[in-house]
C-alpha cells in the first residue's frame, strides 16, 4: 500500500479543534453569565458529556442509527472484506455492523484506530458488487486511519449542546437568571447559542468536505482500484434518489459521517457536508490514470 500522510487534513483537524476550543471558552462564559449555574457546573456538564462521547461514541452512534454488530458467522463475506482491507491498511480489524435499511450507505465511528466500527446498510450490499463494496469499506477504513472521526464527533457534540440550548433555552432559565437579568439574559444566551451552533456547523462542513476527498484518496491507496470506488459512488448517488423520504431521511443529521449524504433538496445540497459526487469521481479517475502511468 502506497499510503501517504495527508498533512492538509491534519492541519485542518488541528485548526478545527483550536477554533472549537476557543468557541467553547466564549460559549461557556456567556452561558454561565446569562443562564446561571456557574462555570464549574457548565464545565462538569460538558466534560461529562465529552467523556461519554469519547468512550462510547461507537456504541452510541451505532445504536442511534439502528446498526447492530454482526459476527463472522452471520456475514462471512463482509467480515472477510473488512479483515483483508484492514490488513492492507495496516489497521486493527474494527467491529463490523449492519443496518437494515434500503438506503445504500456506510459510515465509520469510534474514538481511535483500536476502538472503531464500520457499518454498512443491507441496501448497500444489495446495490454494489464485491469490488465496489471493497472500495466503500476502504473509504471508511481511511477515515479510521486518518483519525478524523473523533474531531467530527467533538465538533458535533458542541453543536448539539448549542442547539439544545437554542431549542430549550426557556426551560433552563427558570424565569429569572442570576444577576437579575431575567428573560433578557436568557434571550442573549439563546442568541449566542444559535451563533455557536452555526459556527460549529460551518466548521463541521468545511472539515467534512476535505476529509471525504482525503478518504477517497486513502481508499485508492488501500485497494489500488480507484475506479471501483468511483463506480460505487455513482451507483449510491443514483439509488439515493429512489429512496422513500420516510426511509432513514430522519437520520440526515448524521450526514457528515456517511459516505454520501442523504439529500434534502436544494438547500440541503447547498449546505452539504460532502463535496459534489461528480468532483469526487473526477478525482478518483485522475488517480486511476496516475496509477496506470507507473
Amino acid at each position: 500500500m502506497n499510503w501517504q500522510a495527508d498533512w492538509g487534513l491534519r492541519f485542518r483537524m488541528f485548526l478545527t479543534m483550536f477554533l472549537l476550543f476557543a468557541l467553547y471558552i466564549v460559549f461557556a462564559g456567556v452561558i454561565t453569565a446569562y443562564m446561571g449555574g456557574g462555570l464549574l457546573v457548565f464545565a462538569m456538564l460538558f466534560g461529562g458529556m465529552s467523556l461519554v462521547q469519547y468512550y462510547y461514541s461507537d456504541t452510541l452512534t451505532l445504536r442511534s442509527m439502528g446498526a447492530k454488530t454482526v459476527s463472522a458467522e452471520e456475514y462471512p463475506q463482509l467480515h472477510g472484506s473488512v479483515e483483508r482491507l484492514s490488513q492492507q491498511a495496516d489497521l486493527p480489524k474494527p467491529k463490523v455492523a449492519v443496518m437494515d435499511s434500503n438506503v445504500p450507505n456506510a459510515f465509520a465511528t469510534g474514538r481511535n484506530q483500536k476502538n472503531a466500527a464500520v457499518a454498512v446498510t443491507t441496501g448497500l450490499m444489495r446495490t454494489l458488487d464485491q469490488d465496489e463494496l471493497d472500495g466503500v469499506i476502504a473509504h471508511e477504513l481511511a477515515h479510521v486511519k486518518n483519525r478524523d472521526m473523533m474531531v467530527m464527533t467533538f465538533a458535533s457534540l458542541l453543536a448539539t449542546i448549542a442547539f439544545m440550548i437554542v431549542r430549550w433555552g426557556a426551560f433552563f432559565g427558570g424565569g429569572q437568571s442570576r444577576g437579575g437579568k431575567g428573560g433578557g439574559g436568557i434571550m442573549v444566551a439563546i442568541l449566542v447559542s444559535l451563533i455557536v451552533w452555526i459556527i460549529s456547523y460551518l466548521l463541521i462542513r468545511a472539515l467534512s468536505r476535505y476529509r471525504e476527498y482525503s478518504a477517497d484518496r486513502g481508499a485508492a491507496a488501500i485497494t489500488g482500484n480507484p475506479s471501483a470506488l468511483a463506480s460505487a459512488l455513482m451507483k449510491i448517488s443514483g439509488e439515493m434518489d429512489n429512496v422513500p423520504k420516510n426511509d432513514m431521511r430522519e437520520e440526515a443529521e448524521m450526514n457528515a459521517f456517511f459516505i454520501i449524504p442523504i439529500k434534502s433538496g436544494i438547500v440541503g445540497r447547498l449546505f452539504s457536508t460532502h463535496p459534489p459526487t461528480e468532483n469526487r469521481i473526477e478525482q478518483l479517475r485522475s488517480l486511476e490514470q496516475e496509477m496506470q502511468s507507473f
